[in-house]
Formats: C-alpha cells, structure tokens, sequence
C-alpha cells in the first residue's frame, strides 16, 4: 500500500508546523540552559542554530539527507526529517562528537536524571509490578500496558507527560488494545528472541526492563534485545548509558524494583538480555526503508515490540492516513510479527475502528496530540 506524501512543516494549523515554529525553539533554549559550563565556541554555535530555526534557511552541511532541503526554511520541511536534524545539529552545536569539554556528553542528561529519583521512575516500575497479577498471560498483558502507558512519560512534551504514566480510564482512553491476542502468540510456544526497541528512557525504559523481565522469567522467551538510540536524540529517547542509570536508580527504590534490577543484571551476564542499537534509529528514515542488515536482524525475531510516537510515525511513513486505513496493511512491509505500543502524540494513527477517532475528538480537540490516548496493535504472523 502506498502511503500518503509525509507531513511536512509548511502547514499552518497542524502540529507539525507548531512544533517547528515554538516546541523546538523551546527546547533549544531550555537544554541550552541546563548545560554544564561551556565555552564561547558552543554558545557561539547554539546562537547561530537558534537564529537559524527562527528565520534562517538550512545551510550546507555534512549530513547527506540534508542536500535536498538545503536553503529552505525551517517551516518548509518533511517533518520527521526536521526534527531528526535539528537533535543532530544540537550535538553538532555542542560538540558532542567532537573533542571539546562537552565531547560524548549527553546535553539532555540534566533532564533525564531528574526522572531517576525514587519517588519517581523506580516508584512507578515497583507500583506496576506490585499491581499486575500473578498469572503469566495476565501478568504480561498487564505489564504490556505498563509499558505502553509509561510512552506518555515523555521529556520533550510535557502536554502528555503531565498525565503521568497510568492509564487513565482504560476503558476509553485505549482506542484499540492488541494485548491478549499479543500474549497468547508469545505463550503459544517457546519463543527464541523477541526484540523491544525502546523510546524514552526514564520511566518508559523501566517498564520496558520489567516486560523483559518477565518475558524471560516465565513467558517462554529465550532472548530479549532492547533496541536504543545510538546517540542522545528527541532528549528523552534512551541510548545505552540510560540503561546503566535506570538500575542503578531501580538499585534505590522499593524491594520489587530493587529485586527487578537484580534479575536485570543477571539476564545481562547470561547474554539473555542484550542492549544493541543502530545508525538508523537516529536516522530520518522511515521503516519501509529498513537497511539490509537491520532488517535482516528484525526478521530473525519472533516478535518485535516497537515502542513510542516516533517509531509508530516510522512505521506508518509520518503520513496522514485516514485513521480508519488497517494496519496490517499500512505495516504488510515489516518483516515480522510486532506490535505497537504507542500514546499519541503527533497526527498519525491507523487502524482504528469505524468511529472511533470522531468519538475521541468529542472528549478531546486535541486527541491525536495530547498523549491521552493509546493503542495497542499488532500484526502477528
């Protein structure tokens, strides 16, 4: 099925143009002001990125993809790739690959640590896990949405983060929910690998161990690799240093988190939990343009659970297709099972049931970007 041309920033009215025009420079300004001390060179650069989202044309620069749009305003790009760009023109501007005092350092890291607090991220995880129910189809049902919810958690938009990581009324607020047909494939017999790749590090990735966890521990999984970004993007997306943070602020909460990071480690010094990532995550390519190798490892996978807003932008071409379009269809070019645990965040959904987004548009204007509602789909084959 072919998908529609991709958003773009160009259209006033629409998020993506909002995003570009007052979300970025926001975040811009309030990473810039959380940074560690830095020289002239680094402001210098962070000031010649600020002017040019706000009236500046992209300029020439090392990144292939960027060729097309070179010239172009901000407010007049394929959105995906805006965004993409701008989080890899900010480690540009801040020398993050290169040799300087703020070399490989993490310019979101303030941001992130704050979530690693007790009462918060650990609190969560141990609230989830002390609340899903002992049996094993139950309990990974349950800890499915854990995962899934923990998405609203999200630093680089407070709109959905502001509702926290539980699910609100679920009745309602899950328009479609995958998650018992998602456990009985997983059940139906012992399954080699399953691949999660992740989204937002915090509370998000903490619930995504415990669903590890337990897909190791006692639903029949052999191995489990967790997907993060090669380098610091989108500020709360996890790389691999945010796995390390994550146990040992699990190490410091109450005993089930205590006890979840415990068994963490263990399944990582048996090789049954793997922490692996790819070039493309942080690309501006969408999942029907998976590279050879990447997708050849996908398809090795009995399931892979894709996590999070952008991944499911990914995966759906960031195009606006009627929401009531199948997903199996819009997805036919992954290739494996997965499912999509996602909170919505960006005007891009799929598979919904006849009148189910004109439903959520009368409880909330901004359904399709508030973070409030969710869904859990799959393609299982």
């Amino acid at each position: 099925m072919d998908a529609p041309a991709p958003w773009r920033t160009s259209e006033p009215g629409t998020f993506a143009h909002d995003t570009l025009r007052v979300r970025v420079p926001e975040i811009l300004a309030s990473t810039r002001a959380r940074l560690p001390p830095h020289p002239p060179d680094v402001a210098a650069a962070l000031d010649e990125l600020a002017h040019e989202l706000v009236g500046g044309r992209l300029r020439p620069r090392w990144d292939a993809a960027a060729a097309p749009h070179v010239g172009h305003s901000w407010l007049d790009l394929p959105w995906f790739f805006a965004e993409s760009f701008f989080y890899r023109r900010l480690l540009e501007a801040t020398g993050y690959f290169g040799q300087g005092a703020l070399a490989d350092v993490d310019p979101f890291a303030a941001a992130k640590n704050d979530e690693w607090r007790p009462d918060e991220a650990p609190r969560r995880c141990a609230d989830a896990l002390d609340a899903a129910p002992a049996g094993i189809a139950d309990r990974l049902r349950a800890l499915l949405h854990a995962s899934l919810w923990g998405n609203r958690a999200d630093l680089s938009y407070n709109v959905a983060r502001h509702l926290g990581s539980h699910s609100g009324d679920a009745d309602s607020d899950l328009l479609v929910d995958d998650a018992a047909a998602v456990s009985a494939f997983v059940l139906a017999r012992p399954r080699r690998h399953v691949v999660l790749i992740a989204d937002n590090a915090g509370t998000e990735l903490l619930m995504d161990l415990a669903l590890a966890d337990h897909l190791l521990a006692t639903a029949g999984v052999e191995r489990v690799s967790i997907h993060v970004k090669t380098h610091p993007t989108f500020v709360s997306d996890a790389i691999t240093a945010d796995i390390d943070a994550g146990l040992v602020a699990l190490r410091g909460g109450r005993p089930a988190a205590a006890a979840l990071a415990e068994r963490v480690r263990a399944w990582r010094a048996q090789n049954r939990l793997r922490v692996d990532t790819h070039w493309f995550y942080t690309s501006d390519l969408f999942y029907p343009a998976l590279p050879p190798e990447l997708h050849t490892t996908l398809a090795a996978a009995d399931l892979v659970v894709l996590k999070g807003d952008a991944n499911y932008r990914r995966l759906c071409s960031d195009a606006p297709w009627p929401p009531e379009t199948p997903f199996t269809e819009v997805v036919a070019h992954f290739p494996t099972s997965l499912v999509a645990l996602r909170t919505f965040k960006a005007e891009v959904v799929v598979g919904l049931p006849p009148g189910a987004a004109a439903h959520a548009a009368t409880r909330d204007a901004r359904w399709m970007v508030s973070g409030r509602f969710a869904v859990v789909q799959a393609r299982l084959r």
